[in-house]
């Protein structure tokens, strides 16, 4: 495991002692886990790009088709 020295602003580190401790976790566990979530959503974002990048609209198009043109539920009606 390694160690890293981090400057924060009183502010922030404020809110993040109080938000681990309302989570009943260190601010090191707070944070490891801010990080690790950051880290998810940005590897996420690089994923489906690639993926994209890899999409052929022919085969969009196909796999729309199958869809049934049927009403949605008013429940999910904006």
């Amino acid at each position: 495991m390694s160690t890293i020295s981090l400057r924060l602003p009183d502010s922030l580190h404020e809110r993040i002692r109080k938000l681990a401790k309302r989570d009943k976790i260190s601010i090191n566990q707070f944070a490891a886990s801010a990080l690790a979530e950051k880290i998810s959503a940005l590897e996420t974002e690089e994923y489906l790009a690639k993926r994209a990048k890899r999409g052929k609209r022919e085969k969009f198009e196909r796999a729309m088709s199958k869809v049934p043109e049927v009403e949605a539920d008013p429940q999910d009606h904006l």
